[in-house]
């Protein structure tokens, strides 16, 4: 596991943590709420409708003080939230599916304009074939327009992470806006005991709101806002490159900023995730899966009973999705000789998961052949067992002694 290096005094002791039991669309509305953003705007689709069902009661019922905007469709609610970013509120929403297909010209434009807004994707895969349920389809096919993205595997991660998200939006070497992806139906309904900490605590733990400290707009010192930039003469090639360099340093420093406020998160509240890679009984391995998001759980358990029968596999749990996270990566792999990556999504360029893509252009930065083999299982809200996971601990470990395959495994093809 990745974990930052600063030393910093041990935070006081947190107050008694309130014991609940809530399904991963409460977990995050209550992420949210401790987090007391200024605005929120919402527009319900599955599986994301029951989060901004409750995100909604907690301000009818006064447990939330934030202005709710209820926009007509997914492309006002995140234009609703610029404005509000820009006059300096903290902000929030949630969407999935074909509502995050509609939101992607203001989608696109938020990371340009550094906005740091906070927006849950309870991921499901794509409409046609016609779904509802879940998958990464969603999430995998925005990952380079500049948001940080951040994967959980828990409920209790959806929680913590949420009220993470705010803080490393808004740290002023980012200051971009943060995805936090919980899959849908299998975190967005799971429902699962958390502990939910203490206002007080988390306002220690978020200091002083300073959202908008670089552009915040006043009717006493009137500006343009992303005015148009570019083309072939004067200052306007020059500038455009200096927006977009800024952006991508502010993706970079992005994952200082998340192992630092995962390890004020861990000395403050006692829980530890790993912030951008976790190795999971990788000590010792030859060969290893990867994993991302709730499937997770599985793999262990089918690792657990693997290395009981005498099989040398570990696990890498990808968290930090975008930016991907290139040397915590590369320390995790030349642990290995062979690795198997699962993808809940498809990477139609390729013929293959976008994770195991990404992957690849790790492994050629690790100096050393790794045979490697994309596995696709989970679409449309389908299951990936601990039996799924035993065919690709299997077919992995075959890599040590064979030639990796050329086409994808399909899990659930005969399912």
């Amino acid at each position: 596991m990745s974990a930052s290096t600063l030393e910093k005094p041990s935070a006081p002791a947190p107050a008694r943590q309130k014991v609940m039991l809530v399904e991963g669309n409460e977990a995050a509305a209550l992420g949210v709420a401790l987090a007391r953003p200024d605005m929120v705007a919402v527009y319900p689709i599955t599986p994301q409708s029951s989060l901004v069902e409750h995100v909604a009661k907690l301000i009818a019922d006064g447990k939330m003080d934030a202005d709710i905007v209820d926009a007509e469709g997914e492309h006002s609610v995140l234009s609703v939230l610029q404005g509000g970013a820009l006059a300096g509120a903290r902000t929030y929403t949630a969407t999935c599916g074909p509502g995050l297909a509609f939101m992607f010209e203001p989608y696109f434009r938020t990371s340009g304009m550094r906005l740091p807004i906070v927006m849950s994707i309870v991921t499901r895969d794509g409409i046609t074939p016609q779904s509802v349920w879940g998958g990464h389809q969603d999430a995998m096919t925005v990952r380079e327009v500049g948001w940080v993205q951040v994967y959980c595997e828990t409920v209790q991660e959806v929680l913590d992470t949420t009220i993470m998200a705010f803080k490393i939006a808004e740290h002023h070497d980012v200051m971009l806006p943060v995805n936090v992806c919980l899959d849908g139906n299998y975190l967005s309904y799971g429902t699962s005991r958390v502990e939910l900490p203490n206002q007080k605590d988390v306002d220690a733990f978020m200091g002083a709101k300073d959202v908008n400290w670089h552009v915040a707009l006043d009717p006493l010192r009137p500006m343009a806002v992303d005015p148009l930039t570019g083309g072939s003469g004067g200052k306007g090639p020059s500038t455009f490159v200096r927006y977009r360099k800024g952006q991508c340093k502010g993706m970079q420093n992005s994952l200082r900023v998340i192992e630092e406020i995962h390890e004020e998160w861990a000395q403050r509240f006692g829980r530890r995730f790993a912030p951008l890679v976790e190795e999971y009984r990788l000590d010792g391995a030859d060969y290893a899966i990867m994993t991302l998001g709730s499937m997770t759980g599985a793999a262990k358990d089918a690792i657990d009973e693997a290395r009981d029968a005498g099989r040398k596999v570990g696990l890498i749990k990808i968290k930090t999705f975008s930016p991907f996270p290139v040397e915590a990566l590369l320390k995790s792999l030349n642990k290995i000789q062979a690795l198997g990556v699962v993808d809940r999504s498809v990477g139609f360029r390729w013929n293959c998961g976008p994770m195991y893509q990404e992957t690849m252009g790790v492994l050629y930065r690790l100096g050393r052949h790794i045979p490697s083999m994309s596995f696709i299982g989970g679409l449309a809200g389908a299951d990936i067992t601990v039996g799924h996971f035993h065919r690709v601990i299997e077919a992995t470990e075959k890599l040590l002694s064979n030639p990796a395959p050329i086409e994808p495994v399909w899990l659930n093809e005969k399912d």
